[in-house]
């Protein structure tokens, strides 16, 4: 199921801005309690940004990043608790680029280069004790949206590489 994610999230990379109004809209969702305990006030630990993390870690680290909730059209994967974290340093919102830019979808990251994607992009997941990502959307969970600023504290898991950097969250903050 994890590389159905992954693969998931790669293809939703390859779509740039679109005509289509998106809504962003803000939702309350019920959650289980092993989601909800993820959400924290507070992730002391120092945070990096995802560019600079990609080139150090390894399976199995315990890292914190920093960054928004940003890289697709859709960054959240529908029915599980996965998103597409983008590097504030390397990936910029479209509506912030000062060039009057009315695009619908900010988030997506099309404004970006491909290597600036690449090397600016995490898939950050919630694993149960079983492994397996939670088969429940994390959008609006805990006030997270789309361009939301967070710290996510986790550890790098098995199937990262160096082209796709996947963390396991244990602790998510918002930030903004």
């Amino acid at each position: 199921m994890k590389p159905n994610i992954i693969l998931g999230l790669l293809a939703a990379t390859l779509v740039s801005c679109s005509e289509d109004k998106a809504s962003n809209t803000t939702e309350v969702k019920t959650t289980s309690p092993e989601l909800a305990a993820v959400f924290v006030d507070t992730i002391a630990d120092e945070a990096s940004p995802i560019h600079l993390a990609r080139t150090t870690v390894q399976p199995g680290d315990l890292i914190v990043l920093k960054g928004q909730v940003m890289g697709a059209l859709e960054p959240f994967v529908e029915g599980r608790a996965a998103f597409i974290l983008g590097d504030r340093e390397k990936l910029t919102p479209c509506n912030e680029m000062g060039d009057g830019d009315q695009c619908p979808t900010p988030w997506d990251a099309c404004c970006d280069t491909k290597e600036d994607f690449r090397v600016g992009t995490a898939t950050i997941q919630v694993v149960g004790d079983d492994k397996r990502v939670l088969k429940e959307g994390l959008e609006g969970v805990g006030g997270l949206e789309k361009l939301s600023k967070i710290l996510v504290k986790g550890r790098v898991a098995e199937q990262s590489g160096p082209g796709n950097l996947v963390v396991n969250a244990t602790a998510i903050q918002i930030v903004e």
